[in-house]
């Protein structure tokens, strides 16, 4: 038998080598990676890509709508070598995101569907297996003839793979909810919406990333997710904090040797991203810091299905690990005592359910529109619609795209306002992968504290100081490791017991462009007094289209035009439909007044009535905004934003995730960008140059009077570096001690201070600086600032933080500008 699986093996490698290393031929239109005809649509309020599997010499696609224990409109989509797509008629739909290549029978499993070596498709119907489908795994006793399917709400089947009888070990959460329930709830285990099965040394382990309560849909902080091992008999909790990839060396397939490869999980919490490994019946913990917060929320519905995958080859594998809006590269032989390699690669925009190596390009299943927008309602859209009907797309790239998208500046907590025991050490954290390396570290209990930092160079687990701090209670400093300070693991070790916030802030130049590349060449400037506009809305009830409500600018101002609808193959065309039209006029008009644009910043108060600054680009966009020129903000990638204030493109989570709190600026442009939306997996702008031809980015209509921009979002990464101009004062009537509004300093470079004020005494300036979005502020640096004189203050290369406000010792008129270059 073992021959055998070693003779499945090699021939299953064969077919994917040669699938790897054949280029995609295809007569169908594409754009930065995306081709339009693919898209996938349903009838539901998500239409997610849950698995992207290569086998039988096709690409194999499923999709899901949010929850649909018992079936849904989703399908079931193999695609060939031309990118030709066939919906099978065995679908079921569902919300599946399950995927498994049992390599006894020589079947793919996904979703509810087992497919042959030849392409043959035999479905589980879900009366006989009901739930949403999150993953499988290899069976602990009879692996050859059985595999184990998991449910989102903890039902757990057995099915044979010869006659794909399900046998039920316990029951879905789903069967016998009362009425008044919540979705997610199940009673087995703590912790809702599972994601992540997979088995070995013994144990199926399952991973869920929420919690079935209604506080969950407001607050990201509270205790939420599990991760749980279950040994046959028993289930086991192991850890209580939000989980969602379970894995190991054998990915896909499963373990090659089950006794003694690693299982792998990550997840996180409100402080950073987790990962666990599993050896020996014991689990070691990591952390790593987050390059975006926009898949935080206590409920769990915004990560989607986080993976560590080969897109190597066997011979030469290479994993990438999807986390927390960052491609890493992560080790195949990652273990306790070997956990050195985890490097970041770049940072990235896209919804990321799925993700595999097919004819030698990397193949990314997303979740981009959805018509339901679930909880991310907020001031800023106005009261705009969601898209007409959900749909998503696939993304292909070649090999590198995951190391030349965004800046990996990213950060993360060890502890946020915690007590700490004396010699305790902390979780280790992530240190190689930066160069511009920081940590903030504030005492907050009332006695002197030392804490020491320790690395492992080596990823071995020996251990060694680097440095001790000591601090006096309520203090606060900042820690720079320079770039020669070797090790692939820092912790921090408490000299005694305090209250204590340790966080590490890692910054990333690399990859500001310092101009708009070529494809956004056909853009209008926002100086420009003439170009084409027009208002965008994706069609609903099966049109398939994007409804355009053109116009020009002229002097400023809008001036509506004709109705044109963009279709599958680009074309933008003309249509007398009024109907569509007024309704475009009516739910698609760009609010107004949801910011205030002062004299040097931008004030948003977001729904919570928190206040938040933000720098100013070219003075512009002031007139535009009051205008109401230009979208301010619109869901364009499911559940987080995407915020246009004042020439900056934000990535914004939603409001559960915290919001403006954790916001991070992707560009800056001096483009009069109108409107903005996701149609089959593109970013579709408005804002066109009246003399810009039609060209692989911008699509015009017959009559040339409507334009569109069509793209990928994170083409946005080469929109231009993220600069501005401004600060919380200027000439500003301030109090004594009284602190400014929290401006925005995160993710900027070579950033600078002008600080100046009416006394005619000195006045001392503290900066404070917020460096995690929800933690304690602290001092970063107090300024005396003569009469009649401005200090300048240049921050150095490795400063980072995220926020920043001012306080003075004097009641005085105080200016504050923060020159972002």
């Amino acid at each position: 038998m073992k021959f055998l699986r070693l003779f499945l093996m090699i021939v299953s490698v064969l077919h994917l080598q040669q699938n790897a290393f054949a280029q995609i031929k295809s007569n169908y239109r594409s754009v930065s990676g995306i081709y339009p005809h693919l898209a996938f649509y349903n009838n539901e309020g998500e239409c997610g890509t849950g698995a992207v599997v290569p086998w039988a010499g096709k690409l194999w696609v499923i999709t899901y709508g949010p929850h649909l224990p018992f079936g849904s409109s989703d399908k079931l989509y193999e695609i060939n070598a031309n990118l030709d797509e066939k919906i099978r008629p065995e679908s079921i739909g569902g919300t599946p995101a399950n995927r498994m290549i049992h390599r006894e029978s020589n079947q793919l499993f996904i979703g509810p569907y087992a497919i042959s070596s030849k392409g043959n498709v035999r479905t589980i119907p879900y009366s006989k297996m009901p739930g949403r489908l999150t993953g499988n795994a290899r069976h602990l006793s009879d692996p050859e003839n059985k595999i184990y399917f998991g449910t989102m709400e903890e039902g757990f089947y057995e099915v044979d793979v010869h006659s794909l009888k399900p046998t039920m070990l316990y029951e879905d959460g789903n069967v016998n909810r009362k009425k008044g329930e919540l979705a997610q709830e199940a009673a087995l285990l703590p912790g809702a919406h599972g994601k992540g099965l997979y088995s070995g040394q013994g144990v199926m382990v399952f991973s869920n990333n929420g919690e079935a309560v209604k506080l969950a849909e407001t607050k990201f902080d509270i205790e939420s997710g599990l991760l749980a091992e279950w040994d046959g008999k028993n289930w086991k909790q192991v850890r209580r904090n939000q989980f969602v990839e379970v894995t190991g060396p054998g990915g896909i397939y499963g373990n090659d040797d089950p006794e003694n490869d690693p299982l792998w999980a990550t997840g996180w919490d409100f402080k950073s991203v987790l990962l666990a490994v599993r050896e020996k019946d014991n689990w070691t913990y990591y952390r790593l810091p987050k390059a975006s917060h926009s898949y935080d929320g206590a409920h769990g519905w915004n990560t989607e299905w986080p993976r560590i995958r080969n897109v190597g080859t066997t011979d030469s594998p290479d994993y990438l690990m999807t986390m927390h809006g960052m491609f890493w590269h992560f080790p195949k032989e990652f273990r306790a005592k070997n956990s050195a390699g985890i490097r970041p690669r770049s940072a990235y925009l896209k919804v990321i359910g799925d993700f595999t190596r097919w004819q030698d390009q990397l193949v990314f299943g997303c979740d981009d529109s959805a018509q339901k927008e679930f909880l991310n309602k907020r001031k800023a859209k106005g009261d705009i619609e969601g898209p007409g009907q959900s749909n998503s797309n696939l993304w292909f790239t070649d090999l590198v795209k995951p190391d030349q998208l965004g800046p990996n500046t990213a950060d993360g907590a060890l502890w946020i306002s915690e007590k700490v025991v004396a010699d305790k050490p902390s979780d280790p954290f992530l240190f190689a992968g930066w160069t511009r390396r920081m940590a903030w570290l504030k005492n907050e209990g009332d006695v002197r504290a030392g804490f020491v930092f320790e690395t492992d160079e080596k990823g071995n687990g020996v251990w060694s100081k680097i440095r001790q701090v000591d601090l006096e209670p309520n203090s606060a400093t900042q820690v720079s490791f320079p770039e020669s300070q070797k090790g692939e693991w820092i912790r921090v070790r408490p000299l005694s017991n305090t209250t204590a916030t340790v966080s590490f802030n890692y910054s990333d130049k690399s990859r500001f462009p310092h101009r708009a590349d070529s494809m956004f060449a056909g853009l209008a400037s926002i100086k420009e007094g003439e170009y084409s506009g027009g208002l965008l809305y994706g069609l609903g009830n099966n049109r398939r289209k994007m409804g355009v409500l053109g116009g020009h600018f002229e002097k400023g101002i809008f001036k509506e035009g004709d109705y044109y609808e963009l279709d599958s193959t680009l074309n933008l065309i003309k249509t007398n439909d009024i109907k569509s039209k007024e309704f475009i006029e009516e739910k698609f008009a760009i609010p107004r007044n949801v910011v205030s644009i002062e004299r040097a910043s931008v004030l948003v108060v977001d729904d919570s009535g928190r206040r938040w600054r933000f720098p100013k680009g070219n003075e512009a966009f002031t007139t535009k905004t009051e205008q109401a020129s230009v979208r301010i903000c619109r869901e364009v990638a499911t559940e987080r934003d995407l915020l246009n204030l004042h020439g900056t493109f934000y990535e914004l989570p939603a409001e559960n995730a915290d919001g403006y709190a954790k916001i991070r600026p992707v560009a800056s442009h001096d483009y009069a960008i109108h409107d903005y939306a996701s149609y089959r997996g593109l970013l579709v702008l408005t804002g066109i140059k009246d003399e810009t031809p039609a060209s692989e980015h911008i699509i015009t209509s017959a009559d040339q009077k409507a334009k569109v921009w069509v793209g990928a979002i994170d083409d946005l990464w080469t929109l231009g570096k993220p600069k501005g101009l401004g600060g919380p004062w200027f000439e500003t009537l301030v109090s004594a001690n009284q602190a400014s509004d929290p401006y925005l300093i995160g993710f900027y470079d070579k950033r600078s201070l002008s600080l100046s004020h009416d006394s005619k005494e000195a006045v001392s300036f503290t900066l404070e600086v917020e460096p995690i979005g929800h933690g304690p502020w602290m001092t970063y640096e107090k300024l005396i600032v003569k009469p009649g004189q401005t200090l300048e203050f240049i921050f150095p290369e490795d400063f980072s933080a995220r926020w920043i406000r001012f306080k003075t010792d004097k009641a005085c008129k105080a200016s504050t500008i923060l020159k972002y270059e």
